[in-house]
């Protein structure tokens, strides 16, 4: 698989024409100079003026500070015309360039820039922060490689947090209100949230502060049973620096990869915590498009058949999971056949149930690696089918390289690592900074990468040698993120297969096109899941499910599809993205909801074509 993404060659000191960096660089008197100027320029807009501050080769993303959208610009013409399309509109000011965190970086030897922050407000609406980051010239002056923008607030309407919390005493009231609040005894909700795992919990977390009504409709008895439910030896391969929740983060003793059965039992306590109105043991059955008042009548079912109507709901927002948490499973011949068990890897749960039998399974990514060791750790017989060659990185070299300065104990405090991290536009990472990452990670798992090569598992480095990161946001599969599967199947714990292409299912086992045959009792598909919009069609029909963009991936800007965004239908969102992701981009869901409600959103600036 290959990306196209729009971007240049890294900015390093050769392809800038720059022999060598002073070691006497002041970068804050540098980072100043620039920072004054590119204030002046974008009040008084000054499209050209501004411009001339940028490095030809240079990108600015913005999330909704200027645009209302998640878009990057690529080149001096394209962020030029951006600038002309955007700043009479947006009429961003009062630019004040932050002190902390501002100095001279250099991830590698031929590759240095100063990196800022600052904070701006657009017009009259919102608050907003921004990072640049500039490299050196020839000349020997220094231009922006990279800006990135993001808004924060909206003015008048800000997060009741902190000072801004309850002030008042409650004596003997608040359950009996709360109560009433969760139940829309009074009203209905603004904002319908189809989903009570991470995602829909952070976005009705998000909405709560902003006072939009928000109910959380799940259909598991408990909250955190999307978690509890799995297999139980699913464990979290991203560390808790990577994951906390907005408001609440884990506590400081949590272990950093945590398990799912405590994440579990954490997403219930958030929802308590968080005075979050959900409502368990029922799903939406039905969601119609009202055009005519700008809205949808949604119909909910409890598990006991009982349903509950709602009218002018101004905002539906699907947080299923991973695409819509719909199984995908490939259907090949035999299967009807087949006189074992026939599993997808979101219908297994204890390994210890299959004892005595001999398993297959399907598919070597991550669930695929995880199931696989779960059932030789119970001691059963199991064989991993790998269909396609895939990216492996042990945690502990894949997150000391890339999480080292961001998410780490003692490193930059969540809020701010979640902003850097964004800052780096994924046309800057798919030329040439991503591989490098992925070359000093396989350096690190060079023994295990070479084991698995000797025991025959295919691996490949990733999209273009970028590893991991551009398949998860891509097509949110193709890896592992090792926790210790791979030394069993180099060991020969988990046996392999992967010489010739699955043909068929027999009575007793799968049969291959080079003739060979495996006797299986189970087969677990660890094939991932299907297109998001088969849910969108399911709930809204196809009228509305056509009319939807994808629901991730990437565009050629490298922004994700669909998540989080307009994706086609007013009042229809989609969140979907792990921990990290749900943290940071719940609030700019949350923004967009609010301002559309108190009638300050837009317009957007959208790509054309």
């Amino acid at each position: 698989m290959t990306l196209n993404l729009e971007g240049f060659l890294l900015p390093t000191l050769d392809h800038l024409g720059v022999s060598s960096i002073p070691d006497d660089v002041d970068a804050k008197k540098i980072a100043s100079e620039w920072f004054s100027q590119f204030a002046t320029f974008l009040e008084a807009i000054d499209v050209d003026g501004a411009l001339n501050l940028f490095d030809t080769e240079s990108y600015w993303r913005d999330i909704l500070a200027l645009t209302w959208n998640f878009r990057t610009f690529v080149g001096a013409n394209s962020i030029k015309q951006f600038l002309k399309d955007r700043l009479s509109i947006s009429r961003p000011k009062a630019f004040k360039l932050r002190d902390e965190f501002l100095g001279l970086q250099q991830p590698y030897p031929d590759l240095i820039w100063i990196s800022f922050f600052f904070d701006f407000e657009v017009g009259d609406t919102g608050i907003a922060s921004g990072i640049g980051r500039l490299v050196p010239q020839a000349d020997g002056s220094w231009k922006a490689n990279c800006i990135f923008t993001n808004l924060e607030d909206l003015k008048g309407f800000p997060e009741k947090v902190g000072h801004l919390r309850n002030q008042e005493p409650n004596h003997g009231s608040w359950e009996a209100l709360r109560r009433r609040e969760a139940a829309f005894e009074d009203k209905g909700p603004i904002a319908l949230i189809v989903g009570g795992g991470q995602g829909g919990l952070e976005i009705a977390a998000r909405l709560k502060m902003l006072d939009v009504p928000a109910l959380v409709v799940e259909k598991n008895a408990r909250i955190g049973d999307s978690w509890r439910n799995r297999y139980k030896a699913l464990c979290l391969h991203d560390p808790v620096w990577y994951d906390h929740m907005p408001y609440l983060p884990f506590p400081p003793n949590w272990p950093a990869y945590s398990p799912a059965a405590k994440l579990a039992g954490w997403l219930e306590h958030y929802a308590e915590a968080m005075e979050l109105n959900v409502w368990t043991s029922c799903e939406v059955i039905k969601a119609v498009r009202d055009e005519a008042n700008d809205s949808w009548s949604v119909t909910v079912q409890f598990s006991d058949g009982k349903q509950r109507d709602f009218e002018g709901i101004k905002h539906l927002i699907l947080a299923t999971g991973l695409n819509g948490n719909q199984p995908n499973v490939p259907s090949y011949p035999g299967m009807d056949s087949f006189r074992g068990q026939i599993l997808h890897s979101s219908q297994h749960n204890l390994a210890s149930d299959h004892i005595g039998k001999k398993v297959v399974v399907i598919g070597a990514c991550t669930s695929g690696h995880d199931i696989a060791s779960d059932y030789y750790l119970n001691g059963i017989d199991v064989t991993m089918y790998q269909r396609s060659s895939t990216y492996i990185m042990s945690i502990k070299a894949g997150w000391e390289v890339l999480f080292s300065n961001l998410y780490a104990e003692g490193t930059l405090p969540t809020d701010l690592a979640d902003r850097v991290n964004a800052s780096f536009p994924l046309g800057f990472m798919m030329n040439g900074f991503a591989q490098r990452a992925t070359e000093a990670i396989a350096e690190k798992d060079s023994n295990m990468l070479d084991g698995l090569r000797k025991r025959g598992f295919k691996l490949n480095t990733g999209i273009n040698g970028t590893g991991f990161g551009m398949l998860a946001w891509s097509k949110a599969s193709g890896y592992y993120l090792d926790v210790g599967a791979s030394q069993m199947i180099i060991d020969g714990k988990i046996k392999l297969k992967n010489d010739s292409l699955l043909q068929s299912f027999t009575e007793t086992g799968l049969k291959f096109e080079d003739g060979s045959e495996i006797p299986a009792d189970v087969v677990v598909f660890a094939t991932g899941f299907g297109d998001a919009r088969n849910l969108i069609r399911k709930l809204c029909g196809d009228d509305v499910a056509n009319k939807c963009s994808p629901v991730w991936g990437l565009n050629e800007e490298g922004e994700i599809l669909g998540s989080w965004k307009y994706m086609g239908i007013p009042g229809l969102w989609y969140a979907m993205g792990n921990l990290a992701m749900d943290r940071f981009h719940s609030k700019h869901l949350a923004l967009q909801i609010k301002a559309m409600e108190e009638n300050v959103f837009g317009p957007r600036y959208s790509r054309v074509g």
